[in-house]
């Protein structure tokens, strides 16, 4: 009797087994099933909301199921970031990372305790945006050459604007410091829109920014563009040249946007979120959305998003490394 009795416990263990490993088979299989929670981790209004209210809108269409953006700002998009991190990998909260979030932040960040190479499983880039280094009408530099032998000129005394420390801005500026091989005073300041107040006004002379918020002026002829900092130049400024084509060889620091899920998620689930996601940035209308917003389509497979958050991850956080920059 007692036999038996192990015998019936043995089948049902085994039965139970059976069951958790099919699982996640299962469902993968009817993914998705419920709504999914796309997490932008900063207040809505920014570039990184806005291209992921471009994704959930068609993400929705192709997957027959609602993709609702979450805003979850705070610590410099750490909150956020660190929110998916520790989601249940089943592929129904997903973050829209940027350069920012994924390969600056977790060397910059003493505490964020952050990996993101382990952390989360990529599934595919969306866009990229360049930074670009912009100069009121009335500074003398009127190329990335002329500026470069300005600053040697007078070591010291020149003022770079950017936004916060820590921000692809600030950190492009003290690369282009830093392979120039040339001594400027970076004023960081809260954000974008006060670096662009003060570049319209002529207190800071010249600054490094993002596009989008200066468009309207340079359009205007009351900003000049004097190089972006893509390898390629910027679909909406094609007059405008590279670093590279300007004088500074090799130079690249661009912000990549993409979509990305906790560590675990199931390939089936990675896999189907990620060809419907490079399908819909192929589509003209997104294509048109993301230059709207500033950047240009960017596609890949996950383990090329992988290799990319790897190479930024080493870049960003060698030059953190450098020069001792470190946000509690």
């Amino acid at each position: 009797m007692r036999l038996c009795a192990t015998a019936a416990r043995f089948v049902l263990t085994a039965f139970a087994a059976c069951f958790v490993l099919a699982a996640p088979a299962s469902a993968a299989s009817d993914y998705p099933n419920r709504p999914i929670t796309l997490i932008v981790p900063y207040p809505p209004g920014g570039g990184v909301d806005a291209m992921a209210r471009v994704v959930a809108q068609k993400l929705s269409e192709a997957l027959k199921q609602q993709v609702v953006v979450e805003n979850r700002g705070g610590g410099g998009g750490t909150l956020g970031t660190k929110f998916v991190s520790r989601a249940a990998p089943d592929g129904y909260t997903l973050l829209l990372g940027h350069t920012g979030t994924i390969s600056i932040n977790p060397s910059l960040y003493v505490n964020l305790a952050i990996d993101p190479e382990k952390d989360f499983t990529p599934i595919g880039l969306v866009a990229s945006m360049p930074v670009a280094l912009l100069a009121h009408p009335s500074f003398q530099a009127k190329t990335v050459v002329d500026f470069i032998k300005l600053a040697k000129a007078k070591p010291g005394t020149l003022n770079l604007g950017t936004s916060a420390m820590g921000t692809g801005g600030y950190m492009t500026a003290e690369l282009f410091k830093a392979e120039a091989g040339i001594n400027v005073a970076i004023i960081p300041y809260k954000g974008t829109a006060p670096v662009m107040n003060d570049l319209l006004g002529g207190h800071v002379p010249i600054a490094f920014g993002v596009l989008p918020p200066a468009l309207g002026n340079i359009k205007a002829g009351k900003l000049n563009v004097i190089a972006v900092t893509s390898k390629k130049r910027f679909s909406l400024l094609p007059d405008v040249p590279t670093m590279d084509e300007a004088g500074l060889p090799g130079f690249e620091a661009v912000l990549r946007y993409g979509v990305l899920a906790p560590a675990g998620t199931p390939k089936e689930i990675v896999d189907r979120l990620s060809t419907e996601l490079r399908k819909l940035v192929d589509t003209n209308d997104v294509k048109e959305r993301i230059h709207m917003e500033g950047g240009d389509p960017l596609t890949s497979t996950p383990e090329e998003y992988a290799a990319d958050i790897a190479s930024e991850g080493k870049k960003w956080g060698g030059l953190v490394k450098k020069l001792g920059l470190k946000v509690e």
